[in-house]
């Protein structure tokens, strides 16, 4: 009697060597297999939206746009944007407005409301789910040209990026 049908009469089965998954293989399950290590992240973390499930970007980027100038200018809080844009964006712009309030304590300037004329909006879209645009807003004094990254994240979009030309 060979091994293997010897093997099958006392039900033993012979070892198995377990198979590593492929790298690069096709994308993770939504549900993980019994033994494998629960990627809470994958569950619960920030989950990327599609730009059909998401609305017009035009009134954001304009908004943004218009916030981040009167932050800079001493006129909002920065607080008040912190839903919109991730913490990188929001460490940058807050350096950013603590240097501008040090420049206006030394040179004795007030804090005024900037008066902007938001001018045109330019916005592409990359890749689905992501929107990067332009704004170009007008004072009395000078044109800046503020450039916003956005993505669509847990189904809204946020900044990623900002910078104020």
């Amino acid at each position: 009697m060979s091994s293997a049908s010897s093997a099958r009469s006392s039900g033993l089965r012979p070892p198995v060597s377990p198979v590593a998954p492929a790298t690069g293989s096709a994308a993770p399950s939504a549900r993980p297999r019994r033994g494998e290590p629960f990627d809470i992240d994958r569950f619960f973390g920030r989950q990327s939206t599609p730009s059909s499930e998401l609305p017009d970007p035009a009134p954001l980027l304009e908004n943004l746009a218009r916030c981040v100038v009167e932050v800079l200018a001493g006129a909002r809080e920065l607080e008040q944007l912190a839903r919109w844009v991730n913490e990188d964006v929001y460490r940058t712009i807050l350096r950013r407005s603590l240097l501008a309030k040090r420049a206006r304590s030394l040179s004795g300037t007030p804090i005024a409301r900037p008066v902007l004329r938001i001018g045109s909006v330019i916005a592409t879209s990359p890749r689905d789910g992501i929107v990067e645009g332009v704004v170009v807003a007008h004072s009395r004094r000078r044109s800046r040209a503020i450039a916003i990254r956005l993505e669509g994240v847990d189904r809204r979009w946020r900044a990623v990026a900002i910078h104020v030309l």
